[in-house]
């Protein structure tokens, strides 16, 4: 397979993986995806945000968030998020830490 094709789907998948995470499994809380999985919706807008760094593109982690939202964050929270628990919130520390703390998180 060559690198253009490679790339191609690679960015299909990554496609498929947002719109599963925000039209089909809107649900699924971030947090317990970052406890259950190491990352969550907004490690993928600040993988993209970084992704843009990389090439010397500009991009404030707001703005990221929004390209990744399709919407404000404050909005998508504001409609689909909801109040952890405080076993929810003492695994996402221990998760946290673990992956995004990490240099290669």
């Amino acid at each position: 397979m060559d690198e253009q094709t490679r790339t191609e789907l690679e960015a299909a998948a990554f496609r498929r993986l947002r719109r599963h995470l925000m039209e089909d499994r809107p649900d699924v809380q971030n947090i317990d995806l970052m406890n259950l999985a190491g990352f969550c919706r907004n490690c993928l807008s600040r993988w993209y945000q970084e992704a843009a760094a990389d090439r010397g593109i500009e991009m404030g982690k707001e703005e990221a968030r929004e390209i990744f939202y399709g919407m404000p964050y404050d909005q998508w929270k504001a409609g689909h998020q909801t109040e952890a628990s405080a076993a929810q919130q003492q695994a996402f520390e221990k998760s946290f830490a673990e992956n995004v703390g990490r240099e290669d998180g």
